[in-house]
């Protein structure tokens, strides 16, 4: 059995994640669905983000060329890289929120992967702005690309904030519960029209072209 990576696998996987998401912490709703059905929903997310970063680094293309003679690591393929360990770390933290825990384990288990999620998040999004910069299309607005890659900005810096919101506190009480759930949302939007522009492109490939 073979699994062909293409970019419409790559879209659908991050635009399911993101629904989760968005649906685990859109206002009123959540507080509907409780606790727990909150939880799943960002468990079973995590895991269709991390299952479409993995496509993404498999049609990221090689990790290491040559340039002027010398090796050099593609920014490409290294965004992609830290997108998925961002996801993996989303995994951890929302795998370790299902489970009752005491204040310590809330701010290493949960807390801590999911502000090392959300900075790498940043990282991986400043590197496909990077490629933008490098190659000339930092304005492309009729890009698909384009549109993808700073909508994923935009996205990566609400979970940042986010991750500030939800900083458990000595009492195991959230910093901000409000900012936390509304960052996670917002995101999620950003995520899931991120992907979505991509969809109706049929060709393999990365977010973005690499400069030569």
């Amino acid at each position: 059995m073979l699994i062909h990576p293409t970019l419409r696998v790559q879209s659908w996987g991050f635009v399911i994640g993101s629904t989760l998401f968005a649906l685990g912490s859109a206002p009123y709703l959540s507080s509907l669905f409780g606790a727990t059905l909150v939880n799943i929903l960002f468990f079973v997310g995590s895991w269709f983000f991390t299952a479409a970063a993995i496509v993404q680094l498999a049609l990221a293309g090689p990790v290491i060329v040559t340039d002027s003679g010398r090796p050099a690591v593609r920014v490409v393929w290294l965004s992609a890289a830290v997108q998925l360990l961002g996801t993996i770390m989303f995994n951890i933290s929302t795998g370790s929120a299902m489970r009752t825990l005491n204040v310590r384990g809330e701010i290493n288990l949960v807390w801590n992967p999911d502000a090392e999620g959300s900075i790498a998040f940043l990282v991986s999004s400043f590197l496909a702005i990077l490629i933008l910069w490098r190659s000339n299309t930092r304005w492309a607005s009729r890009s698909a690309e384009w549109q993808s890659v700073w909508l994923n900005a935009l996205g990566s810096i609400a979970f940042g904030v986010s991750a500030v919101g939800s900083f458990i506190l000595k009492d195991g009480n959230t910093l901000d519960p409000n900012v936390a759930n509304i960052g996670t949302f917002v995101g999620a939007l950003f995520f899931l029209f991120a992907s979505a522009v991509l969809l109706g492109r049929s060709r393999p490939g990365a977010l973005v072209a690499e400069p030569a």
